[in-house]
């Protein structure tokens, strides 16, 4: 282990510090309207068989190759001896900073909202286009925000990222309870949740079946290298199969949870289920200004608050892959390493900050064959999160089984629970491994490519 690197001080910490990087905003939004789309209960047990099935052991793997190498994502290739494969490092570092670049302008969005509407400004709702184009307004809640980031992750693990997870992780939990509990006051809100529970699988196409692999593999933050660089400072005997259950168990649980707090709030109000993010960001700010000039900036405060603490639980661990490979492989001191990559990430995304609408060309940056007309943000987006991400997830599946070889991933899963050794789990995780993520991950890389550069529509010919 390089020195400064620090490690966890417990299993919960990691626990609670993966399972942060994995919730975020698409659990908040993103995942109910998947979810409402897409059949209600069958979407979410499609979800929740591909989160199991093929998110559950790359997450193992990843956390495995970490902590026998207790090195970054390149330096973990490395070590294991096969220099020609730690292209796979470098390419999931490059989709962590690709994608903390933008999020972080996302997580401003919502940071200045929690401002904006604690401030009984609900008009903030009516002035989306204006407030995201607003490059200076957001640039200053971004530059809060990284700035804050950074200032945990230099802490180290111990002192700063899991000291961060042990308190963000519960409060987040709370609010979210709090918040579902003050819905299910509000009229009609038990036809959301109606809405949201009962299947139908008449809906169920191959684009939904493909939604829901989707949403499955990049809500457990896959494939960017976070969990081989955290399981990096796990320690020997800690059990990686139960720990990266607990953590899928935690970020699916946010997700479903997440469904019982915002249809009671759209069904109360009448409000089209399809709005997305545009629903949060437009029309979210004036129904809690209908809750009156007291319950409005507390609830609606509360609101825009959970979604800052989750954006923070994620851009906190986005922003220590990078930071880890600083200081193991260019033999940086942590905090040096940590403002060094938060200043470039944040540079990096200032295009993505003027692409709302303060530039033209960058929001009007590219024209693609399947996806159409892209911003530049949707476009960093479309390579890191969408296509970056399930191709690394395919390169380490495919590298776990047969070139670092099942027989030494499961000596290292074993470390922490011998019990595993020849039981029906590990038979399952290797040949998921060898088999199943692979051939899954690969689909998702394929249609992405075909679909959004190509304008192939492959899913169009499969049934439903």
């Amino acid at each position: 282990m390089s020195i400064g690197r620090g490690g966890f001080s417990s299993r919960l910490g990691f626990i609670l510090a993966a399972a942060g990087s994995a919730v975020g905003l698409g659990n908040i939004w993103k995942f109910p309207f998947e979810v409402g789309q897409g059949g209600g209960a069958a979407f979410v047990l499609m979800y929740l068989v591909f989160c199991f099935v093929l998110c559950f052991p790359v997450m193992v793997a990843e956390i495995a190759i970490g902590r026998k190498t207790q090195l970054n994502p390149v330096g973990a290739f490395k070590a294991l001896g096969h220099r020609k494969w730690a292209f796979i490092g470098y390419l999931g570092i490059a989709s962590a900073v690709l994608i903390l670049s933008f999020y972080n302008v996302v997580a401003a969005w919502a940071f200045g909202y929690f401002v904006e509407i604690v401030l009984g400004h609900f008009d903030i709702g009516q002035r989306f286009g204006e407030f995201t184009a607003d490059w200076i307004t957001v640039g200053g809640y971004s530059t809060i925000f990284m700035m804050a980031t950074a200032y945990v992750v230099s802490r180290g693990v111990s002192d700063g990222i899991e000291r961060a997870a042990k308190i963000l992780m519960p409060s987040l939990f709370v609010m979210i309870l709090v918040l579902i509990l003050y819905a299910l006051t509000l009229p009609n809100a038990m036809e959301g949740i109606r809405f949201y529970i009962v299947p139908d699988f008449s809906q169920i196409t191959g684009v939904v079946v493909y939604s829901a692999l989707g949403q499955a593999f990049f809500s457990l933050s896959v494939g960017m290298g976070l969990l081989m660089t955290y399981g990096s400072y796990l320690s020997k005997k800690a059990n990686i199969v139960s720990a990266a259950a607990f953590i899928t168990l935690m970020d699916v649980s946010v997700a479903t949870l997440a469904g019982f707090m915002i249809f009671p709030f759209v069904f109360s109000l009448g409000i089209e289920t399809d709005g997305g993010p545009g629903l949060i960001f437009v029309t979210l700010p004036g129904v809690f200004e209908s809750l009156g000039p007291i319950f409005g900036p507390i609830v609606g405060g509360v609101f825009f608050l959970l979604l800052a603490f989750a954006a923070f639980t994620s851009t906190i661990s986005v922003l220590e892959v990078p930071t880890a490979y600083m200081i193991d492989e260019k033999k940086m001191k942590r905090s040096n390493a940590t403002w060094l990559v938060a200043i470039f990430v944040f540079i990096l995304g200032i295009p993505s900050m003027l692409s709302m609408g303060a530039v033209d060309a960058l929001t009007h940056f590219i024209d693609l064959p399947g996806a159409g007309e892209m911003n530049f943000m949707d476009f960093v987006s479309l390579i890191s999160s969408d296509t970056f991400l399930p191709l690394v997830g395919f390169l380490i599946a495919v590298f776990t089984a047969y070139v670092w070889k099942t027989e030494n991933f499961n000596l290292e899963i074993a470390n922490g629970d011998q019990s595993i050794k020849g039981s029906w789990l590990q038979s399952y995780v290797n040949f998921a491994i060898g088999y199943i993520c692979p051939v899954l991950l690969g689909s998702i890389f394929i249609v992405t490519v075909f679909d959004n550069f190509l304008g192939i529509k492959v899913l169009t010919l499969l049934p439903g």
